[in-house]
């Protein structure tokens, strides 16, 4: 005899789909200043990291050193439209140009790439791990994808303290794919904290590109079987960046929880100083610095807006001393003293 069939389940509620969402981002319309400071900002990133890298072969930048070199449009796109009173900003071990960014003297951080005495870690972070409350600079983190979940933590304080600040995440392509990310995902949703998800798309992530390693290559949609919103941005133009940024925070700011911003960008350098980078060609990349280079980009604007080529010059050079001076300044500190081994180990003694 045929066993009678269980009770039919409830029917689920049918999948919505017309969702509030963002505004579409057009570019900012910034002013003939705001574009000469963007363009400052990128090329501070640009010459420091340049310089990293040379230290780096000189030996006097030791373990890992992931550089900037391609992407400096988003950090300086987003960040510029962030209140640095009350915004916190997290991201994982490619850190340095978020900081610059934000603000943080460049020597304070060729001193830690350093591993000297003056370093904004005290030299004991290195280029992974740098660190600034002062700042709401909160890492610089070498688990990959580990600064989603803590910048989900840095979130939830925004709300339960009531203090008008979000959290701007980063992490890469290939964090993207990270248990935790989702996890991180499903809690800011749930809670509607204030926090924008950046996934810094550089397309290769360790040495793989993204098509190869995800089944959905279309990062900015992996927040949707959480209702969480994505906007996809070309990450090569700062002006498209902060205009996605305005948009993304008018959104956090109402209160209706997070967004995910995927940055179309490319690094031009590999992974870390240690990778030579075959697995994409040298065309490839030169391609790219042709047509796509965020610095010639802004140079273009600035010539339509008047700007010559002597002010820029002058510029290059203003930057180039600095970046030196932050060299010449890590070079001459001492290193800590090992007694510093036992310091902030823990926060409190037990």
């Amino acid at each position: 005899m045929a066993k009678t069939p269980p009770p039919a389940r409830a029917i689920a509620e049918p999948p919505i789909t017309n969702r509030e969402r963002p505004a579409e981002p057009k570019p900012y319309e910034a002013s003939k200043d705001e574009l000469l400071e963007m363009y400052r900002q990128m090329l501070l990133i640009r010459r420091f990291e340049e310089k990293a890298g040379q230290l780096y072969g000189l030996g006097l930048i030791g373990g890992f050193c992931h550089l900037y070199i391609g992407q400096e449009a988003v950090a300086v796109g987003l960040q510029s439209a962030l209140n640095g009173e009350t915004d916190s900003v997290i991201t994982g071990y490619r850190d340095h140009g978020h900081m610059l960014a934000y603000g943080i003297d460049p020597k304070v951080i060729m001193a830690e790439l350093t591993g000297r005495n003056s370093g904004i870690s005290k030299g004991k972070g290195g280029s992974m791990h740098m660190f600034s409350t002062e700042h709401k600079f909160y890492g610089g983190h070498g688990i990959v994808g580990a600064q989603v979940s803590l910048g989900t933590g840095l979130a939830f304080k925004h709300k339960y303290s009531n203090d008008g600040g979000i959290c701007m995440a980063y992490f890469g392509d290939g964090a993207a794919n990270q248990g935790q990310v989702y996890e991180s995902f499903n809690m800011a949703e749930l809670w509607k904290l204030p926090i924008i998800f950046v996934i810094e798309n550089n397309q290769y992530a360790m040495g793989t590109s993204v098509n190869r390693a995800s089944a959905e290559d279309q990062l900015y949609r992996r927040g949707e079987s959480f209702r969480i919103p994505g906007i996809q941005v070309d990450g090569m133009d700062v002006l498209a960046c902060r205009g996605a940024a305005e948009e993304a925070l008018a959104w956090v700011r109402a209160g209706k929880g997070p967004v995910i911003l995927e940055m179309k960008t490319y690094r031009y350098r590999g992974h870390s100083m240690s990778d030579p980078a075959k697995y994409r060609t040298r065309d490839e990349v030169q391609a790219v610095r042709d047509k796509s280079d965020p610095i010639d980009h802004m140079k273009k604007l600035l010539d339509a807006q008047g700007v010559t080529e002597a002010d820029l010059k002058s510029l290059e050079q203003e930057i180039r001393k600095i970046v030196n001076e932050a060299a010449d300044f890590a070079e001459q500190t001492p290193e800590p003293d090992p007694a510093e081994l036992y310091t902030d180990v823990l926060v409190e003694k037990y």
